[in-house]
């Protein structure tokens, strides 16, 4: 149930904003054009968007080799499998903080590093609690970059909104299924599970490039900014006091927990059903890789409509329907479940979209995604371990896939409440 919204708190003192306000004018009040707008932006954002999963499914893909080779515990294993959700919560709720103190593009700058050193670290370490912390440190960079896409594109691309939230969802999805795919490959050319792991540094290491002059041209800028940021400072915008952030983040966290879910159990069902380990983990592949059309396709479509609804409900269908098939006849027509299932699973490009759709300023983006995103990944690390724990206790894939469906009804529950046009900050 979501809280009723309570009365706004006086605002707050005015205080330096420092995020880029548009392209600078001249002299002569001549628009110009400088490094922090246009293609230099944009090709970022991609390089970004890139490296925020790699980290995750890589890992994923060599786990038990990792196990093997570094000593893991069960215990210590599922505390590296549930890390990217926790930090993706509570990291990513520190974002608006560090907006609103350090222009975007420097703190880009240093959650790239902190990702190329960590995944450097964990692939050279040989002691498991160092693993961990370095794994710790390289979400904390994607934590961060998981709150800022949004907004960069409320701020850099305002009219092509559904269009660039495309571009980086699909090269989103595009490193995920990339780095899923080759770590294991990898790992064996190389003969250690390092080389799968630590590979994906140096596409990490890449991406900081685009952004160091724009770092040095907002710290250039921002001596200019302060003191007309000090003044026209909006009031604070807290998501967490209105009925639409509360349903932002519930359908996050809901569509989330089953993206998470299917990650972790999709190939075990298949395997269950008589499919060998190999044509189980490309069904599983088969998800991500239709993913990448609906990533790219989804933020125009959604960002064309005046609402959302017909979307909602076609998700949902084709998720219901998706699981409904894997219940009943897993193996009977798997590439159809597989299809449906990965049109389901728009619903994330959908809510990143929806994000900017449902805020009127870069602040306001800004806020409703660091709390949309940071409350919804606390609800989707339940998504894998209940699906875990309810297949232990049943033995089979009727209890999970129940679970499932029941957040699914959250979800589109969620959706419905997003779907109408509304603004963050007028509630």
């Amino acid at each position: 149930m979501t809280p009723p919204p309570t009365a706004a708190p006086a605002a707050p003192a005015p205080v330096a904003v420092a995020v880029d306000t548009g392209p600078a004018r001249d002299q002569a009040g001549r628009r110009t054009h400088p490094a922090t707008g246009g293609a230099l932006v944009l090709v970022g954002m991609l390089l970004v968007a890139l490296n925020l999963r790699a980290v995750v499914t890589s890992l994923g893909a060599l786990l038990d080799e990792v196990r093997d080779g570094l000593g893991l515990s069960g215990a210590m294993a599922g505390l590296v499998t549930t890390l990217p959700t926790i930090a993706f919560a509570g990291l990513g709720a520190l974002t608006p903080w560090l907006v609103r103190r350090v222009a975007p593009a420097r703190v880009l700058v240093v959650a790239m590093l902190a990702l190329t050193a960590g995944q450097v670290l964990r692939a050279t370490t040989d002691s498991a609690w160092v693993f961990v912390f370095t794994s710790a440190l390289a979400l904390a960079g994607i934590a961060v970059a998981n709150i800022l896409l949004p907004m960069l594109v409320k701020q850099h691309f305002p009219h092509r909104t559904g269009l660039v939230t495309g571009a980086y969802t699909m090269a989103l999805t595009l490193g995920t299924t990339v780095a899923a795919a080759s770590a294991v490959p990898i790992a064996h050319a190389f003969g250690s599970w390092r080389a799968g792991l630590g590979v994906w540094a140096a596409m990490a290491a890449v991406a900081v490039l685009p952004w160091v002059p724009l770092a040095l041209r907002a710290r250039a800028r921002a001596r200019r900014a302060t003191a007309t940021a000090a003044v026209t400072a909006p009031t604070r915008v807290r998501p967490a006091r209105t009925r639409l952030g509360w349903a932002m983040a519930l359908y996050f966290g809901a569509q989330s927990l089953s993206g998470y879910a299917i990650m972790g159990w999709l190939a075990q069902l298949f395997r269950d059903a008589g499919y060998q380990p190999e044509a189980a983990g490309l069904l599983l592949a088969g998800v991500t890789a239709l993913g990448v059309p609906i990533a790219l396709l989804m933020p125009t479509v959604a960002g064309r409509m005046t609402s959302l609804r017909p979307l909602v409900l076609g998700l949902t269908t084709a998720s219901t329907l998706a699981y409904l098939g894997l219940a009943l006849a897993p193996r009977g027509a798997a590439l159809l479940w597989v299809t449906l299932l990965a049109i389901g699973q728009g619903a994330f490009p959908m809510i990143l979209t929806a994000i900017g759709l449902r805020a009127r300023t870069a602040e306001g983006t800004v806020a409703l995604s660091a709390f949309a995103q940071s409350t919804g990944y606390v609800i989707a690390a339940l998504g894998p371990l209940m699906v875990g724990i309810l297949y232990e206790i049943t033995g089979g894939w009727t209890a999970p896939i129940g679970f499932l469906l029941a957040a699914l009804a959250v979800q589109t529950a969620a959706g419905m409440a997003i779907a109408r046009p509304r603004y963050v900050e007028d509630e």
